[in-house]
């Protein structure tokens, strides 16, 4: 592999490809690849490492390619660039598959030690909380970030000079249709968190066990003198780290947690909170985000950093440096309204929850407008009981139609308009729009004063919103 010099992404503006095509390109490799003409929140990262995606889809953007990298969308392995790629016997790999191999290192002729963030929820918040803790402490980690840039990291993707190499472990499917493994099994780290075990695929998974299962057997790619670091205030992780035989470290809340987060204050947009080690108090740290789900983020980064020798001192003054990331509790900007807009990705009832209960902590007073758009069918039916009890903290909720994936069939017994008359029983405040104009229209109009949160909330395009609403 060592040989490759030209690696092809298909689907390159995803947010599991755009970081390892920056990795690739940063590494000394020829980078192409191609996509949508649609703007996508990676763009300005690709751009700045001088990568410009072809618009579109060939089999001719192969012609030079020694190595082609694909995804689960756009048809995975019937992609037509695949398809073309496996013909002529140029190596093809899955996204999932690339981040374990880059994680391995020979295909840049060096070796790494694995840092592997897997969980239902927090993957992206925690891994982006490491890295900017390594590269302040001048470690120079190569990361592996869902999203489309982390401000202080200046990017969602890096290839460093240092031996630690920080990735986000995803429980979904290495490709849905021809092969189900997860991708999280491709890595094999020095060192594992597990945030939680929720249903969040319940194309994939057939149940919570079946979950579970694929977390237990990717906490055996551990190292042997590695770590699995997990929060038991997850009843799912708890149970799975009792069949775990190496190393486990836990975190939470709870008081039963080797380490566990003792209190927390919250001051206009920062926090800080105290960490307890048995009768042993590590003292108070500080983030410049809010929300008792990143402080439990926070903890995991620092178990980690502590795993790897960084002193608690060292580790507190790099997690100040943490601002957050693209579409998580992201600062958008002021409305000549009055009111202040913010985006998050949260698209799981538990994340919904935990993250409107934090706008209400963090700005105490002030009334939010919640905008959400659900994302997939599968999720929005097999959870809809969840979605209905999930916005209590929204002053008022806006509902936009189901934004589907490629991968799955649309499904018409379930839709935002039947989520709307459920939750209309509990809440007068609740409204559906299918078209995001009439949403952006309906907001303008409203004019929400200065005493109001407005918040775009989902996995699918709902951020795009931003543009029009003054």
């Amino acid at each position: 592999m060592k040989k490759k010099k030209h690696i092809h992404f298909v689907g390159i503006k995803g947010v599991g490809m755009t970081p390892l095509a920056i990795i690739a390109k940063q590494a000394g490799f020829k980078v192409s690849g191609c996509d949508i003409d649609e703007e996508f929140i990676t763009d300005s990262a690709l751009r700045n490492d001088g990568i410009e995606p072809m618009k579109g889809f060939a089999a001719s953007h192969i012609d030079t390619a020694d190595l082609v990298i694909t995804t689960g969308a756009h048809g995975g392995f019937d992609h037509i660039e695949v398809v073309e790629a496996k013909k002529r016997g140029i190596n093809v790999w899955t996204q999932g598959q690339a981040v374990g191999e880059f994680m391995k290192g020979d295909i840049f002729g060096k070796s790494f030690e694995g840092i592997s963030i897997s969980g239902t929820h927090g993957k992206t918040t925690t891994t982006a909380m490491i890295a900017t803790i390594l590269r302040e402490e001048k470690l120079d980690p190569s990361f592996v970030i869902g999203t489309g840039n982390v401000p202080y990291l200046s990017s969602c993707g890096h290839f460093g000079k240092g031996k630690y190499f920080v990735a986000e472990a995803d429980e979904y499917a290495t490709e849905p249709k021809y092969d189900r493994t997860p991708k999280l099994l491709w890595q094999k780290p020095k060192i594992a968190v597990i945030t939680s075990i929720e249903l969040d695929h319940p194309d994939l998974y057939e149940s919570i066990e079946h979950l579970r299962e694929a977390f237990y057997l990717f906490s055996n790619n551990i190292a042997i003198d590695g770590s699995l670091i997990a929060c038991i205030d997850d009843f799912q992780t708890e149970s799975l780290i009792k069949r775990v035989s190496g190393r486990v470290i836990t975190y939470g809340f709870s008081k039963n947690a080797d380490f566990y987060i003792d209190k927390i204050s919250i001051e206009k947009e920062k926090m800080f909170f105290w960490i307890q080690n048995g009768k042993t108090n590590l003292g108070e740290f500080m983030l410049n985000v809010t929300g008792e789900h990143n402080a439990l983020n926070a903890l995991a980064a620092i178990l980690v950093c502590l795993e790897i020798g960084l002193s608690l001192e060292r580790i507190r003054k790099g997690l100040m440096k943490f601002t957050g990331s693209r579409r998580r509790f992201e600062f958008i900007k002021d409305l000549s309204s009055g009111a202040i807009l913010y985006d998050d990705y949260a698209h799981h009832p538990t994340e919904i929850k935990k993250t409107l209960l934090a706008f209400k902590k963090t700005f105490p007073g002030k009334k939010i407008l919640c905008i959400f758009q659900p994302h997939t069918y599968s999720r929005t039916k097999k959870l809809f009981e969840d979605f209905k009890y999930s916005f209590a903290d929204a002053t008022e909720l806006i509902l936009v139609d189901i934004y589907p994936s490629a991968r799955e069939p649309i499904d018409e017994s379930v839709s935002s308009k039947l989520l709307l008359d459920e939750i209309a029983k509990l809440s007068s405040n609740v409204f559906h729009f299918s078209d995001l104009y009439d949403v952006v229209k309906y907001v303008n109009q409203k004019a929400y004063g200065n005493n109001w949160i407005v918040l775009t909330m989902g996995a699918g395009n709902i951020y795009k919103l931003a543009d029009d609403l003054n």
